[in-house]
């Protein structure tokens, strides 16, 4: 299957994110998911009331914004739409149309509801038949692989749920610009089109490259 526009095949999964510069957050002795926002029935999943819901295991792509792909990952999880047709109770007065997803390092994304609802979705705990580790964001990650990696939330503690658009994460973040970040439409930047940002952006991964490698258990890109 042909890559997305403007990508590229690399070799390894690296470490990427917007605080490589950090040591990824310790996994708490007993993980937990919390469901928020606008719902009737807030409430705070352990992993072992993930496993009651059914699993899938995909094979999937991951696209980074700045240009590379990783290709043919195996990930294993809970796909969203099942957690969110059997897990969570909106608010009756207005629907839901927006998702947020916060991780355990303080990063959050934004999705619609309707992107975050796509067959492909999931919450998951397995990457390549091993549980997830650090790097890639243990003990559950967020997995949209027809959006960029930005959205892609890991080390994920927290899901709100919302019935308008939430304040934008990282307004300023030139690698988190466009609200949707479908990669077969391109959208890398919230307000130039993809073709004239993709260069900025690609050489951008040789520097992320060199903060990756330095606090990465992983091979990193080449």
């Amino acid at each position: 299957m042909p890559l997305p526009p403007g990508q590229r095949e690399i070799d390894g999964f690296p470490r990427f994110g917007t605080h490589l510069h950090h040591p990824p957050p310790p996994v708490p002795p007993n993980p937990t998911l919390e469901l928020a926002g606008a719902l009737r029935e807030p409430r705070t999943l352990s992993l072992d009331d993930l496993a009651e819901l059914p699993r899938r295991e995909q094979v999937a792509d991951f696209h980074c914004v700045a240009g590379w792909t990783a290709t043919d990952l195996r990930w294993a999880g809970t796909p969203f739409a099942t957690l969110y047709r059997e897990r969570v109770a909106p608010v009756t007065t207005a629907p839901i149309s927006h998702v947020v997803f916060a991780g355990l390092d303080g990063y959050r994304s934004v999705a619609l509801l309707d992107d975050a609802m796509a067959d492909d979705v999931l919450i998951a705990d397995h990457l390549d038949g091993a549980p997830l580790d650090s790097d890639h964001g243990a003990p559950l990650r967020l997995v949209s692989p027809s959006q960029y990696g930005f959205v892609n939330t890991k080390h994920l503690c927290r899901i709100e749920f919302h019935t308008t658009a939430p304040p934008d994460p990282d307004r300023f973040s030139p690698l988190a610009g466009h609200r949707r970040a479908r990669v077969w439409a391109e959208e890398r930047h919230r307000y130039l089109p993809g073709r004239i940002i993709r260069p900025i952006y690609h050489r951008l991964i040789g520097p992320i490259r060199r903060l990756s490698a330095k606090g990465s258990t992983v091979r990193p890109l080449s």
